[in-house]
This record gives structure tokens, C-alpha cells and sequence, in this order.
């Protein structure tokens, strides 16, 4: 997204009331359609669903200057999934009808938007490929490259580093933590990346892309 058009989201959507949430609230629940959306201006949120065993299993992350649910707003869908924050998140509180007048008034932001889900629907195929035909190890890079690509802070000396847990690897890439675990100690092996006390460290964001595509 660029400036302009991040300037003129935050100029309309922020008239609207400013909530803040901790880490872990759930801001809407499974089989819940709210009347308005959510825009972000800090912070990070997961959608995700539960997997008959109890797992969360997340099929998008929300950063800032995103808005959401739109395909409730847009479509009046029922809405299947759960959306929860993963750090403290700030948001706005927008009348849906007011959304989508604005999307219908600038059609450069409605341009900026379908941009954004032809992007993230490249993700979710590339990921549902990897899950139906690679490996767990494989899985597992995809969600690395993705989480690098999209949240990673850059380091001095070049690395990356990702501020996420094995149990968020996990609900991305849909294995279980003991398999994470294990994959991760073999990536770390072959020199990829390092764990330390504050996350996961990429040390060649062009390594891992090679080792991701296989």
C-alpha cells in the first residue's frame, strides 16, 4: 500500500471511536456478524478457526493499515471464523455502511483493497499446495518465508528476526507443536536460522526462500 493511500484510509477511518485491546482478547467470535469493522492502527490480529481437536488452525494475520471482516461487510456472509489479537492492538470501530460508502466513493482505495486479496489469496494457495503435497519440513519454511516476509525485523548484520512461538508456527502451518519442535531443530541444524530469547532469528532471507521452494 502506498502513502497516499494509507494517508487517505487513516483520514476517513479514524474519525471513528478508538478501542484498545491486550494481547489474546478475542475482538469477534465464531458464528458472530458483527455491524461494523475493525481498522487497525496497532498492533497485529489473528483470524483463525479450531480443529477438532481443539487447535487453533489461523488463516490470516492483520496488521496495520488493514480493515476487517469485509467479506461479512460486503457479502453479509456468516461469519465462520474467530479474530483475536496477538500483541496489544488499537482499533477503530467503523459502521459497516460507512465502510463501503467510502470504498464506493474512491475507487482507488476499493482498487488497493482487491490488490491486497489477490495477495494474500497467492498465500493461502501456495499454503494449501504445500499442505496437500509436501513435507512437514517443507510446511514449515513456507510459514517461515511468509512470516519473514510480512513481520520480520531486520537486524543489523542483515537477519531477520520473527517475534513468534512454536505454538504460532504450529496453528499457521496446521501440525502439531512436537512436530514443529522437531522440525525446527533441524532447520536450526542446517544453519537457516537460530532460536533465541526473543524469537526466531533468519540469518539469509534468500537461503530460506531456496530451501522453501525445495
Amino acid at each position: 500500500m502506498n502513502d497516499a493511500i494509507a494517508d487517505k484510509i487513516h483520514a476517513e477511518l479514524s474519525k471513528y471511536p478508538k478501542r484498545t485491546y491486550p494481547k489474546g482478547q478475542i475482538l469477534i467470535f465464531q458464528d458472530e456478524t458483527p455491524e461494523y469493522i475493525f481498522y487497525i492502527t496497532k498492533g497485529r490480529v489473528r483470524k483463525y478457526d479450531v480443529s477438532y481437536r481443539g487447535d487453533e488452525v489461523i488463516v490470516n494475520i492483520f496488521k496495520p493499515p488493514a480493515f476487517f471482516p469485509m467479506s461479512e461487510a460486503v457479502n453479509h456472509t456468516p461469519n465462520r471464523y474467530f479474530y483475536k489479537t496477538e500483541t496489544a492492538t488499537e482499533v477503530h470501530i467503523v459502521p459497516n455502511d460507512a465502510a463501503l460508502r467510502f470504498l464506493k466513493d474512491n475507487p482507488d482505495v476499493m482498487l488497493d483493497l482487491l490488490s491486497r486479496i489477490y495477495r494474500g489469496m497467492d498465500g493461502l494457495l501456495g499454503r494449501l499446495v504445500h499442505l496437500m503435497s509436501a513435507s512437514a519440513r517443507s510446511r514449515l519454511l513456507y510459514e517461515l518465508l511468509i512470516e519473514a516476509r510480512r513481520f520480520g525485523t531486520k537486524n543489523d548484520d542483515g537477519s531477520l528476526m520473527l517475534d513468534i512461538t512454536e505454538i504460532d508456527l504450529a496453528a499457521r502451518a496446521g501440525m502439531s507443536r512436537e512436530t514443529v519442535s522437531r522440525e525446527i531443530k533441524q532447520i536450526k541444524a542446517s544453519g537457516v536460522l537460530e532460536m533465541t530469547s526473543k524469537g526466531i532469528v533468519i540469518k539469509d532471507l534468500n537461503r530460506l526462500e531456496k530451501e522453501a521452494d525445495g
